[in-house]
């Protein structure tokens, strides 16, 4: 039985989160995909993703699309993993990615790197930008940050509760014991290299870029045959300073869209039992 299955419609006391509830298991591609940003997150992915609004596509999926924007998301995401990597269901095809990342004309982050190899044969017309850093300030980065998230225990109990959580939190964890073998700490400097190898393997040099974002604007407006934006540079979003405390706030809200559930629940349990004594005793 596909993940994806598990779908519930969003509690409508959800009310401290702007998350949206759109099932892309419903959705066919609306706009071409063109570029694919196959470089492993805290790459300077957040910049290129604003980057390239700027230049005018529509959207670059980034892993905050199903992390903070449409959690259920995730779920296509796990049944993609979970193909992939545990022989669980069918690999991917285009019709599949289509339905996944149909909104989107480019996309980056992870869990998107995992998927290198499908992505590029689903997209074959797609250029390719393989965003780098030194591997040693990207894994020190990434230990702040993601795999922070990874083993956060507050996540970790909300995912039993909360709707979002309940999504995201499984496919995050999956693709941590995957893509990094379960050993991010030792092994992910390893497969960070390995994985940047494997993309140079595939991808003919004239449909790739290898870039750094402190590269600027000329060398990805050359390959992408966009031009230069007019006084303008480029985005700088770094959000490694703060991401520690974005995130705990994300897990207070959820943490209030559970109890607002648990209220209305408790509210509506108290009415029955009033109704159930006052018939009880006007009539008896």
């Amino acid at each position: 039985m596909a993940y994806a299955s598990k779908y519930t419609p969003k509690p409508h006391t959800d009310i401290f989160t702007s998350d949206t509830d759109i099932d892309r298991r419903q959705c066919t591609r609306t706009v071409p995909m063109k570029v694919l940003l196959l470089g492993c997150g805290r790459t300077g992915t957040a910049s290129m993703r604003a980057a390239m609004k700027q230049l005018g596509y529509v959207d670059t999926y980034h892993m905050m699309n199903c992390s903070i924007e449409n959690p259920p998301d995730a779920l296509l995401w796990m049944d993609a993993l979970r193909a992939k990597y545990d022989g669980v269901g069918q690999p991917f095809t285009r019709k599949d990615w289509d339905k996944l990342l149909g909104n989107s004309q480019a996309v980056c982050d992870w869990p998107a790197c995992a998927f290198a190899k499908e992505l590029i044969e689903a997209y074959p017309e797609a250029k390719v930008v393989l965003t780098g850093r030194n591997v040693d300030s990207w894994h020190a980065s990434a230990m702040r940050t993601v795999y922070w998230r990874v083993t956060d225990p507050e996540l970790r109990i909300l995912s039993h509760f909360s709707w979002a959580a309940s999504m995201y939190y499984p496919m995050l964890k999956k693709f941590f014991d995957t893509f990094f073998e379960g050993d991010f700490p030792n092994r992910g400097k390893e497969v960070f290299t390995r994985h940047y190898e494997e993309v140079r393997s595939m991808v003919p040099k004239e449909k790739l870029l290898e870039y750094r974002v402190t590269d600027g604007w000329e060398p990805l407006c050359k390959f992408l045959g966009e031009p230069v934006p007019k006084d303008c540079p480029f985005p700088n979003v770094n959000d490694n300073k703060d991401f520690v405390s974005r995130s705990r706030r994300r897990n207070r809200r959820q943490m209030l869209n559970v109890v607002a559930r648990w209220l209305e629940m408790l509210t509506l349990f108290g009415l029955a039992l009033y109704l159930i004594f006052y018939v009880q005793w006007h009539l008896f």
